[in-house]
């Protein structure tokens, strides 16, 4: 799987241009001119890395740098032309992993680009919580689910579900229980915890129909298969 790059830039002939340049690295790409529709991109599929302007119409680069920072880990370059100390402390401050000012190599860019994509996706630290899963890792404490080099782009409480499931890998689970320590509630919905299961499954199972990973045991609950094989017993 490729990785994927979001660009958010509002001049077309600078978006084209980092386009082409992240395209010959064999990345794909994707660009918008607005926060608003970077933000709307990001809520419908999964990116890897964000190229970020700061000149934009509408909501700017700092705010959906702070929009962006309350939901996904993943790393962030600006390019801006703006290139006053304060706007490169302020970027770096609110949660971009670095500025590039323009004008600037695309070829350069297109370097660092990978570079970050590279760390991104290295070996995690042995004493991390990491539960791997036919293709996927799940980095528990960096909050993010990855597949071969692309990330899986999950919502906060579809992350919390599946690491409170990944990290009890094994056990049958109650949707009591889910609900008690994912919610922090004693009592609620608990049709909320299948909702989020069938999420879950849409996203990580070959055949959601018949899951692999998030198995149904009848009146028990759910258990978390770390084998890639055929799930077994009560499974949907």
């Amino acid at each position: 799987m490729k990785a994927r790059v979001l660009i958010i830039e509002d001049v077309p002939e600078m978006s084209e241009l980092i386009d082409l340049y992240l395209r010959r690295e064999g990345i794909d790409t994707s660009s918008v001119q607005s926060a608003e529709d970077g933000l709307s991109k990001l809520s419908a599929s999964p990116y890897d890395l964000i190229v970020l302007d700061i000149n934009l119409p509408g909501m700017d680069g700092f705010e959906f740098l702070q929009n962006i920072r309350r939901q996904f880990n993943l790393p962030i370059i600006i390019v801006s032309a703006r290139d006053t100390e304060e706007d490169i402390i302020a970027g770096l401050s609110m949660g971009a992993d670095e500025f590039v000012t323009k004008p600037f190599s695309p070829k350069v860019l297109a370097a660092r680009v990978r570079a970050h994509l590279r760390r991104f996706f290295q070996a995690l630290p042995a004493d991390r919580r990491v539960v791997r899963f036919g293709p996927y890792v799940l980095d528990v404490d960096g909050y993010l689910l990855m597949r071969d080099t692309g990330r899986i782009q999950l919502s906060a409480r579809e992350f919390e579900v599946l690491a409170f499931l990944g990290m009890h890998a094994g056990k049958a689970l109650s949707p009591e229980q889910i609900y008690r320590e994912v919610w922090k509630q004693e009592y609620g919905d608990l049709t909320a915890v299948g909702v989020y299961i069938q999420r879950l499954r849409r996203k990580i199972e070959l055949d959601p129909q018949h899951p692999v990973y998030i198995e149904t045991v009848h009146g028990a609950g759910y258990r978390f298969n770390t084998e890639d094989a055929p799930a077994k017993g009560g499974a949907e």
